[in-house]
């Protein structure tokens, strides 16, 4: 089934239009990170206005990726970071001429961030920030873009964040926000062509352009300050914003110097600080550290708070309220750094990590201080974890292998600044070849009692699965060819831990098995309904396909009398941000132009609601702010409907609970121990009359044993 037809087209479209462009990608070889080096580039030559640039992990990964300062003057076609990870870049000063489009987190799992302070861009036609189930955060802090179009984010289960700190952003077109989409604008500007205050007064009403982080006003016009444009600048209100470090910074040292820009109408300041949010949050204890008239501070320093010194490894909160000529004191938002550990940290492969590469390269974040580092590997544990007296080594890098296929790998590093010795985590990793994407994952909570345990397939020829309740002793439960990787440990427990593992068979290898490493997961204290984490993206009939529009029978092949459409049109079809738990959310576009718009799924497991004396029905959900506001109800048996009691639940931008007496459905007659369906719609199931038009998203259908509340 083809859902989005157009799309494709699309894609064939920019394809064909990009064949003739070079791809250039960033490896940071040269040693220095700046743009203008040939030996940064793997092509070993500086990239033209013909070179696509790609900007990935983990040659990019922060603070490794390209940086562009004065005196250096780029040109390029376009821009783009789409490789899973967390690829960075940074503009001081120069100029980057783009003859085409800046695509940033362009794909899923890629996490871009460019830091701007400085110097000019000119996109001249897309600077899109998200694509694709990726997403792309721009930090603003001086510098002019200038663009065709600004798109944040494109494409579903992206998302995208444009922090307008400084410096300005002119745009050509009116600006394209999807629910994922943000605006943070602080001292910057942003200019658009033409009158755009209504769009833009739109997306400040819904949520998606705030200002100094939502401690500010908005100054809005057409054709005042700039003629035949649209200006959108902030101004402060009564709190104090622009923390220095930033909300959330790692802040490298053990005595830091505050500051902040005040409010206007500040006379003084009263400051707290400390290592709890909670006492800084409330004044309590010992957070309190003064009223003063400087907007400055240091802590961890002789004769100032913290005179010590800040403690790595350590997440210290700090508040400003500023006190008014009258008394009025306005509470300030809670702001953090952390300066980080001394032990090493943020490993590459990810602790746990599968399918690892067995010429893996291992790669950490140097704890702080740290001068050299000694590395111990090795395929057990407690080796691992014991081992001393390494040599140490100056390089951040350590390549063990080649390794053995389907092997779990155990590493420590241990970091040493010249006066003391830091022991590392243990972190292990699994080579490719094992079993690797469990399903539940690993470690997965609140999981259905009835779950199908899945997996992908290694490189043996077949495959023994092993479970149970104990890890020490899991039980051969089933084994099987490649092509049938499932298991159906059939009904558990509530709230109980089980374990498993798959080991890879090939009699014709002396090395067979190889033995999986051990997964968990934990049953939950609930029935669960659907909590939208089983469907995938497979082709249909592909083994395994489980596709969310398949499950859920919405009104696609019949819009004239169904006016729903579950999914995206293209991959990932389940939202991935927008999310209660877990890691999908089922879309849910509603067109009542028919009247009616809904949604259902025949139900195999649990039809016995009435397990373990269960008695309220649980559905998550979130809408938009400029949905139209229609009924939401959910239908069991395709007979008995309960309505939400919110006329306005659709336009509820955030996730909400929405709670259900499962005696209102056997008032009209449903049989709670067999319960066959279960539709969620919009609109007067009963008298359909026409009406608007919205997304929702829901997720974590649930049933749960509710006790009354108190008289």
């Amino acid at each position: 089934m083809c859902r989005k037809l157009t799309y494709l087209v699309f894609v064939v479209l920019v394809l064909g239009s990009v064949s003739n462009a070079a791809d250039v990608h960033w490896t940071g070889s040269g040693g220095d990170n700046f743009w203008n080096n040939p030996a940064n580039w793997d092509s070993n030559k500086v990239p033209g206005s013909g070179d696509e640039i790609f900007v990935d992990v983990p040659a990019a990964k922060a603070p490794n990726g390209p940086i562009i300062r004065d005196g250096i003057d780029a040109k390029i076609t376009g821009l783009l970071c789409e490789v899973a990870g967390e690829p960075t870049m940074t503009m001081t000063g120069g100029t980057l001429e783009i003859g085409d489009y800046i695509w940033w987190g362009d794909g899923a799992g890629s996490h871009g961030t460019f830091n701007m302070s400085g110097g000019t861009i000119t996109v001249t036609n897309e600077f899109e920030l998200g694509w694709g189930g990726g997403s792309g955060t721009w930090n603003m802090t001086g510098g002019t873009v200038t663009c065709g179009e600004l798109i944040i984010p494109t494409g579903s289960g992206a998302a995208g964040q444009l922090y307008l700190n400084g410096g300005t952003v002119n745009v050509g077109s009116p600006l394209e926000m999807n629910a994922n989409g943000l605006i943070d604008v602080g001292d910057g500007t942003l200019v658009l062509e033409g009158d755009q205050t209504e769009i833009i007064s739109g997306f400040i009403e819904a949520g998606q352009i705030v200002f100094y982080g939502g401690g500010g006003l908005n100054s809005l016009d057409y054709d005042v300050r700039n003629p035949g444009k649209t200006t959108l600048t902030a101004r402060a209100t009564g709190k104090a914003y622009n923390p220095t470090p930033a909300d959330g910074a790692f802040h490298e040292d053990t005595w830091a110097s505050l500051g902040w820009s005040p409010a206007e109408s500040a006379a003084s300041h009263d400051v707290y600080f400390g290592e709890n949010y909670d006492n800084v949050n409330d004044g309590a204890g010992e957070t309190f550290v003064g009223n003063q008239p400087d907007i400055f501070l240091v802590v961890g320093f002789p004769g100032f708070p913290y005179p010590d010194g800040l403690i790595p490894g350590t997440t210290y909160y700090w508040r400003i309220d500023e006190v008014e000529d009258d008394g009025t004191i306005r509470k300030g938002d809670i702001w953090s750094f952390t300066v980080p550990p001394k032990t090493a940290y943020n490993p590459n492969p990810a602790d746990g990590g599968e399918s690892v590469d067995p010429e893996v390269v291992l790669e950490w974040t140097v704890g702080y201080g740290a001068k050299l580092h000694t590395i111990y590997f090795g395929d057990n544990f407690d080796d691992v974890d014991n081992a001393s007296g390494g040599l140490p080594q100056g390089l951040t890098t350590y390549t063990p292998g080649p390794l053995e296929l389907a092997n779990t790998y155990y590493w420590r590093v241990d970091e040493f600044d010249a006066v003391t010795t830091y022991k590392g985590d243990v972190w292990s990793f699994t080579t490719q070849g094992a079993v690797g994407s469990p399903k539940p994952s690993n470690g997965a909570v609140d999981v259905t009692q009835t779950p199908v345990l899945t997996w992908a397939p290694g490189f043996g020829a077949s495959h023994e699965v092993y479970f149970g309740a104990d890890a020490a002793s899991l039980e051969l439960k089933s084994s099987g060819n490649l092509g049938s990787e499932s298991y159906d440990p059939g009904k558990l427990e509530w709230d109980t831990t089980y374990y498993w593992r798959i080991d890879e068979v090939n009699n014709a290898n002396a090395d067979s098995p190889w033995i999986g490493p051990v997964w968990s997961f934990r049953t939950a204290n609930f029935l669960v309904v659907d909590d939208i984490e089983s469907y995938n993206n497979l082709d249909e009939g592909e083994p395994g396909s489980n596709r969310i529009y398949l499950a859920w029978v919405d009104g696609f092949d019949n819009p004239a009398a169904n006016g729903s459409v579950v999914g995206y049109p293209d991959a990932p079809f389940a939202e991935q941000t927008n999310v209660h738990s877990g890691n999908q959310s089922m879309p849910f576009a509603y067109d009542n132009a028919v009247g009616i718009s809904e949604a259902t799924l025949t139900l195999t497991d649990p039809r016995d609601w009435t397990e373990k004396g269960v008695n309220a029905l649980t559905i998550w959900y979130a809408g938009k702010a400029d949905n139209a506001a229609e009924t939401m109800y959910v239908v069991l048996n395709n007979s008995a409907v309960v309505t939400n009691d919110n006329p306005d639940a659709a336009l509820i931008d955030s996730l909400t609970q929405w709670d259900i007496d499962l005696q209102l459905f056997a008032d009209q007659g449903v049989n709670l121990a067999n319960v066959n369906s279960i539709t969620l719609g919009l609109g007067n199931r009963s008298n359909p009359v026409a009406g608007g038009t919205g997304m929702m998203f829901f997720d974590d259908i649930r049933l749960y044993i509710q006790e009354p509340e108190a008289p």
